[in-house]
C-alpha cells in the first residue's frame, strides 16, 4: 500500500496548493502509473493482489479520482466514502458492470472506460477458443501430458471443423465485429445480433457473407459455433439459459469472452454433459473466479482465466488510456471515453444525493 504524503509541500517556506489526490485498487503496467504520478498524489495498492474491501473504504476518502479494475465493486458505499472530492471512476476495462452507474450520476461523478484498445486482443482469445474447443486441444495436451497418448487410431481424438461452418455473433460491437472479420480466412458465413439493427453494407467486408438475426432463437438454431460479445446488464443477465441453449445445433459449440454471468452457468454445464452442446471455451464465469459446480470436470471444455485483453501490449495501452482518462476529469477536461457524461451536468449544477 502506498502512504499519503502532506497535503501542501513547501517550498522556500511558501506552501504549495496540493495536487489531486488518486487511489489505485491494483498495480497497473507501465505507463499507467508514471503518468499517473506527474498529475496525482498517488494512494492505494501498487502490488499484485486483491484489496480488501475495508482497505479500499479506509483509503478513499478526500480522492479526487479512483482507477479500479472490474474485479473491484464500486458502489454507493464506496462513493459515499470517497465523499463530495471524487470526479472520476476510472476503470481498467471496458465493461463497467462492476460500477453503480446510477449512484455515481447522481453524485455528479464520471465513471470512464477502456474501449477499443483491446479490441483485436480480445478478439485473438476469442479465437483461441474456437479452435480449442472444437479441435479438442486442452483434452490433447492433457492427455499428452498424462502419459496416455499411444498413438494415433481412426476414432481417435475426434474434434470438429471450424472451416466453412456458421459462426453465430451474440452482439456485433466492436469485439463481435473483429471475430467476424477473422472469420473470413475460415470460409465462415455469419450471422450475428446487434441491438441498433442491421450493419450498414459498406460495414461488411469484401467477400464475406454476413447476415443479421433479428432474434436471438434465430441465431442458435443456425449456428455451428456461438461466440458471445454483449455487455452485461440487466437485460443480458443469462441472455443464454436452458431455454437458448436447447434451440442450438447437436454438437454446436458456445465461446464466452464478454461476462460470465450473460450465460447461465448451470444450464450451460447440464447442456454440456446431455446435450445440445458439444463444446464450450469460456474465459468469463458467473460467479467469478468460482466456478459452478462440474464445470470443471467436464472434458469437452476449455477454461481460460479471464485473460481476453492479457497481452503486454494491450494491457500497457489500457493502462494509458485509464490514467489519461482519470487526468482528463480533474483537469475539467473532456475523457476519451465516458460511460456517463450526463454526471457532468450533475457536477456543474452542484446537485447532490444523500448516500446511500
Amino acid at each position: 500500500m502506498l502512504g499519503r504524503v502532506p497535503e501542501a509541500e513547501r517550498c522556500g517556506g511558501h506552501a504549495l496548493t496540493r495536487r489531486p489526490r488518486v487511489f489505485v485498487t491494483r498495480f497497473i503496467p507501465d505507463p499507467g502509473l508514471p503518468l499517473l504520478q506527474d498529475v496525482f498524489e498517488l494512494l492505494g495498492n501498487t502490488e499484485d493482489r486483491a484489496l480488501l474491501r475495508q482497505e479500499l473504504l479506509a483509503g478513499i476518502p478526500g480522492v479526487d479520482a479512483l482507477l479500479c479494475i472490474p474485479a473491484d465493486r464500486i458502489d454507493a458505499e464506496v462513493m459515499g466514502a470517497a465523499g463530495p472530492s471524487l470526479r472520476v471512476i476510472s476503470n481498467y476495462a471496458v465493461g463497467y458492470d462492476n460500477v453503480d452507474i446510477p449512484a455515481a450520476t447522481a453524485r455528479g461523478i464520471l465513471v470512464t472506460n477502456t474501449p477499443g484498445v483491446l479490441t483485436e486482443t480480445t478478439a485473438d482469445l476469442a479465437w483461441a477458443l474456437i479452435l480449442g474447443a472444437s479441435r479438442r486441444v486442452a483434452e490433447g495436451d492433457a492427455l499428452v501430458r498424462s502419459g496416455q497418448f499411444r498413438g494415433i487410431f481412426p476414432t481417435f481424438m475426434l474434434g470438429r471443423d471450424v472451416y466453412g461452418k456458421v459462426l453465430g455473433i451474440v452482439g456485433m460491437g466492436r469485439i463481435g465485429t473483429a471475430v467476424a472479420r477473422r472469420a473470413v480466412g475460415f470460409g465462415m458465413s455469419v450471422v450475428y445480433t446487434r441491438s441498433s439493427g442491421p450493419l450498414p453494407v459498406e460495414r461488411v467486408p469484401l467477400g464475406a457473407t454476413w447476415r443479421h438475426c433479428g432474434m436471438l432463437d434465430e441465431l442458435l438454431a443456425a449456428s455451428d459455433i456461438v461466440s458471445v460479445h454483449v455487455p452485461l446488464s440487466p437485460a443480458t443477465r443469462h441472455l443464454i439459459g436452458a431455454r437458448e441453449l436447447a434451440v442450438m445445433r447437436p454438437g454446436s459449440v458456445v465461446v464466452n469472452t464478454s461476462r460470465g454471468a450473460v450465460i447461465d452457468e448451470a444450464a450451460l454445464v447440464e447442456a454440456l454433459r446431455a446435450g445440445p452442446l458439444g463444446a464450450a471455451g469460456l474465459d468469463v464465469y458467473e460467479d467469478e473466479p468460482r466456478l459452478s459446480p462440474g464445470l470443471a470436470d467436464l472434458p469437452n471444455t476449455v477454461l481460460l482465466p479471464h485473460v481476453g485483453s492479457a497481452t503486454i501490449e494491450t494491457r500497457s495501452r489500457m493502462a494509458e488510456l485509464a490514467a489519461r482518462n482519470a487526468i482528463a476529469a480533474v483537469r475539467g477536461e473532456p475523457a476519451a471515453h465516458s460511460v456517463n457524461p450526463e454526471a457532468l451536468e450533475r457536477r456543474n449544477h452542484r446537485r447532490r444525493v444523500p448516500d446511500r
